[in-house]
């Protein structure tokens, strides 16, 4: 059986690509890559179809990562095993919309170093190095949650 997870942010172009493209090597590393079905989406519609904002695609193909096929999308509740948002708002959103009892947390909470709480910042309306911290702030809640599945699905 997969076990589906789903990355949600506001517009889907800026950090829950950049966690999915970044969780998805994670997961790939530490061999949970065919054990877990993953995604990104927006609680709003605005950028459906587009392509990754170009600083997030930026920043992600400075460290190795590939993130031109990514193409937003807005949420819409299939079957999850876990859902995560990207901040406050966007969990309080979720949270409203799926059937109650779903795992829906913010992604940062598997970052072992982030205080509790602790919310990935949109750095939309920045510059790049927004983009920077976001990348650093997802790649440690990324090692954080391979390794949380991979105790829970081996």
């Amino acid at each position: 059986m997969t076990y589906r997870v789903s990355l949600v942010c506001m517009g889907n172009i800026c950090r829950s690509p950049m966690a999915e493209v970044v969780l998805r090597q994670t997961l790939d590393e530490h061999g949970l890559g065919g054990k877990v079905a993953l995604d990104s989406a927006g609680t709003g519609g605005w950028h459906v179809g587009s392509p990754m904002d170009e600083r997030a695609a930026e920043v992600l193909a400075r460290y190795g990562y590939d993130g031109s096929p990514h193409r937003a999308r807005q949420f819409d509740f299939d079957r999850y095993d876990l859902i995560l948002a990207m901040d406050r708002e966007n969990l309080k959103a979720l949270r409203s919309v799926v059937p109650a009892g779903t795992d829906v947390r913010l992604f940062r909470s598997f970052d072992p170093d982030a205080p509790e709480g602790a919310e990935v910042p949109d750095p939309y309306y920045g510059g790049r190095d927004g983009f920077e911290i976001v990348l650093g702030q997802v790649k440690a809640a990324a090692e954080g949650l391979a390794r949380y599945l991979a105790d829970r699905l081996d």
